[in-house]
């Protein structure tokens, strides 16, 4: 794999850990502006807004920018929105540079989509992807924590800005090594806006985004109220809930490697083998959650096989959003991060039902069941196994 590669999964790195740290800094930051924990919660909230929003407003505005300058301007501003709120003393200013970041995070991830799909032949899309993804899982293993750890030592505001430096190395490496006309011969070819949103209306495309949001709703759903199934159900100290999270994110890594390398050329087969496994996973991690020696190897079971699954879904969205160049990676953003919004909102209605802490699990299942039973009669449609076929 190309070397800018890398140096894009680094800046996803970053962007990760700034959207996925705050289920850390929340009591200190509510703290520390006079707010409840409550209205410091609307952070994330405006932080997924923004980032569905963003993906396609921001790409279409931008679409005709040159990559290069594209990436590094949306990576830039994620670093000054970081810095800004590092420095923030009122919630609003705080609420307002959550918004700007996440915009950031979706146009940039929308345009590094694109541009790692065009680092690579197309038979290697998947795995492009998969090094791009790679940044996001191993914020969940290293970077969340990590500023967990920061933010209690030196205050909330340390990993903000920990956040932000993490950005000018990526932002040195994007200059450095994303070819400066690395789209050119595509200038002259693009075609209209309209054009691009008229990809839209094609069913192909709509099935995929759909499958791909309903499932990462489920990925989301189960992991955003993993806390009180380790602590509550498993009967597990509050440190181990950092050790699920750091398990959820090493299945994540694991999933979205292995997928990587499978989803180019045998898309049907990762659906086939991680859809089923991963519908069994769910209720099975409801059924044994009391027992934490099935607990922990569930938890990065179900991380590796969401990830295996979620990956080679947005892959397929790129293929087939492949007569939209410069919107391809903002509808797979849009497709992600709805059912990042989603998915909690549907988990967390079922906590004050019978199921308690178990319900999200619940809904994790019957999400992916969903996605499942709208796939099984469309499956070569999904996999692309007819091009496949003809290609052998």
């Amino acid at each position: 794999m190309p070397l800018p590669l890398y140096l894009l999964a680094l800046a996803v790195f970053a962007m990760g850990t700034s959207e996925f740290m705050l289920a850390g800094l929340l009591p200190d930051i509510a703290l520390d502006l006079g707010v409840t924990v409550g209205t410091a919660g609307s952070l994330t909230s405006a932080y997924a807004t923004g980032m569905i929003v963003g993906a396609p407003l921001v790409a279409a505005s931008a679409r005709d920018w040159p990559r290069r300058p594209a990436l590094l301007g949306f990576l830039l501003a994620f670093a000054a929105a970081n810095a800004v709120g590092a420095a923030s003393t009122s919630f609003a200013l705080l609420f307002a540079t959550r918004v700007v970041a996440a915009l950031a995070n979706a146009a940039f991830l929308a345009v590094a989509l694109t541009a790692a799909a065009a680092l690579v032949p197309p038979d290697r899309k998947g795995r492009a992807l998969a090094v791009l993804l790679s940044g996001t899982t191993l914020a969940t293993i290293a970077g969340v924590p990590g500023g967990a750890v920061l933010g209690a030592e030196l205050g909330w505001q340390a990993t903000f800005w920990a956040v932000a430096a993490l950005c000018l190395p990526a932002s040195v490496g994007i200059l450095k090594g994303i070819p400066a006309g690395q789209d050119e011969g595509e200038a002259t070819g693009k075609p209209a806006l309209r054009t691009e949103l008229a990809q839209l209306t094609r069913p192909r495309l709509i099935l995929v985004m759909l499958l791909g949001a309903l499932v990462n709703a489920g990925t989301f759903g189960g992991l955003t109220f993993l806390a009180p199934v380790v602590t509550d159900t498993a009967g597990l100290g509050e440190l181990w809930v950092s050790v699920a999270l750091v398990l959820f994110g090493c299945g994540s890594f694991v999933g979205v490697t292995v997928a990587g390398r499978l989803s180019d050329r045998h898309p049907g087969r990762v659906l086939a083998v991680a859809g089923p496994l991963l519908l069994a996973g769910w209720p099975a991690f409801a059924v044994l959650a009391h027992r934490p020696a099935a607990l922990l190897p569930l938890v990065f079971a179900q991380g590796a096989l969401s990830f295996a699954l979620g990956s080679t879904l947005i892959a397929r969205v790129l293929h087939e959003a492949a007569g939209a160049p410069t919107m391809a990676g903002s509808y797979a953003t849009a497709a992600l991060n709805v059912g990042a919004a989603v998915g909690p909102v549907a988990a967390g209605a079922t906590l004050g039902t019978q199921a308690g802490p178990l319900g999200p699990l619940c809904t994790a299942a019957v999400l992916v069941a969903t996605a499942l039973l709208i796939a099984l009669p469309f499956l070569r449609t999904v996999t692309g196994a007819r091009r496949e076929e003809a290609r052998l």
